[in-house]
């Protein structure tokens, strides 16, 4: 059973890494910010905290950021707990090369990952007045929960219209979404939602879907807000994704 296991993992691993090497590639030409693709999640992954951590947008973005094998060996050890020897055995390095590896990408990940938290409370309270701002467009009221150093990021694909670069700041962000900039002519609705297992708005233009807001929350207020406009990324946001450790 053992051998079988870690002949499973070393495939599945190969063909990840042969995927995240691809993903490199084009992401090497891909117009403007490059996001996760979004999915729904039901409302109990939010309430399993280490589980809805490890697939938020704000995490994966941080995953983004470690070369493929240091990400293999990062998950195979954090979210697998596979030893040494075995993770040394399926990405073909020593287990002292292995331990490098996996040192070197938790440390990178520690110093990059959120720190602020959010209670259920907090970060629905915040999601609320987030919606009701988005709908209205009402300034004040964006101004009041976002966090003076709000990151706002937004994914086209080059399809769909979407800002190419990041955009920083409270009152930089707060009239950026005032305006609706991605409205096209269409009733706009906004629904509350859950993805990659934390809150998110669900956008739709005259009943389609146009995109979803993945929104982080720290202490109450909105951190950062990751806009997924590109269609073929939107194939999962409608209908639940479910989600187990």
């Amino acid at each position: 059973m053992r051998e079988e296991r870690a002949y499973l993992v070393r495939i599945v691993t190969r063909q990840a890494l042969d995927r995240l090497r691809a993903l490199g590639r084009r992401k090497e030409s891909y117009v403007g910010p490059w996001l996760p693709e979004p999915l729904l999640t039901a409302p109990d992954v939010a309430e399993d905290v280490e589980l809805a951590e490890s697939v938020s947008m704000a995490m994966l973005l941080v995953l983004e950021t470690l070369q493929p094998i240091e990400r293999a060996v990062f998950v195979l050890r954090e979210m697998f707990s596979l030893d040494y020897d075995e993770i040394a055995d399926v990405v073909d390095k020593s287990p002292a090369a292995g331990r490098q590896l996996a040192y070197r990408a938790r440390a990178h990940v520690a110093a990059r990952r959120p720190r602020g938290t959010a209670s259920a409370a907090e970060t629905r309270a915040a999601l609320q007045a987030f919606q009701r701002a988005v709908e209205t467009g009402e300034l004040q009221s964006l101004l009041d929960v976002l966090a003076p150093d709000v990151v706002y990021l937004s994914d086209g694909g080059g399809v769909k219209h979407a800002l190419l670069r990041p955009v920083v700041g409270v009152d930089k962000v707060a009239r950026l979404l005032a305006t609706g900039w991605w409205k096209r002519d269409g009733k706009r609705s906004v629904e509350l939602v859950q993805i990659n297992g934390g809150p998110g708005l669900l956008v739709r233009i005259d009943g389609e879907i146009d995109g979803v807001v993945a929104v982080r929350v720290e202490n109450g207020y909105v951190t950062g807000t990751y806009h997924v406009r590109n269609p073929e990324k939107l194939s999962r946001v409608d209908r639940e994704t479910a989600m187990t450790r």
